[in-house]
């Protein structure tokens, strides 16, 4: 399965060669922002980019990544793996 994922850049190095932290449903992942990043990274903090094997590919706005992670947790709630994804293997929620 191929899946852009939404998160924010919550932390970024000095230079757009170190990876960003970047928040997905709680869970931070280390994120090369080189392909989107247009200017100095500190400008990335805050904003939202789709992640695709811990590559930034492209920045979107708000309203789409929550859109976004609302569909996919929607699908995690049947499918293990985008639970997994989403949440991390410890943190993906219980299904009862």
């Amino acid at each position: 399965m191929c899946l852009g994922i939404p998160g924010q850049v919550v932390e970024v190095g000095k230079t757009i060669t170190e990876n960003a932290m970047v928040d997905v449903c709680g869970v931070k992942r280390e994120v090369n922002i080189a392909l989107v990043c247009e200017g100095e990274p500190h400008m990335m903090i805050g904003k939202w980019v789709l992640v695709h094997v811990g590559f930034a590919m492209s920045i979107v706005n708000e309203e789409e990544a929550k859109e976004t992670l609302d569909a996919l947790m929607a699908m995690g709630e049947v499918e293990d793996d985008v639970s997994a994804f989403l949440y991390g293997e410890e943190g993906a929620p219980k299904k009862n």
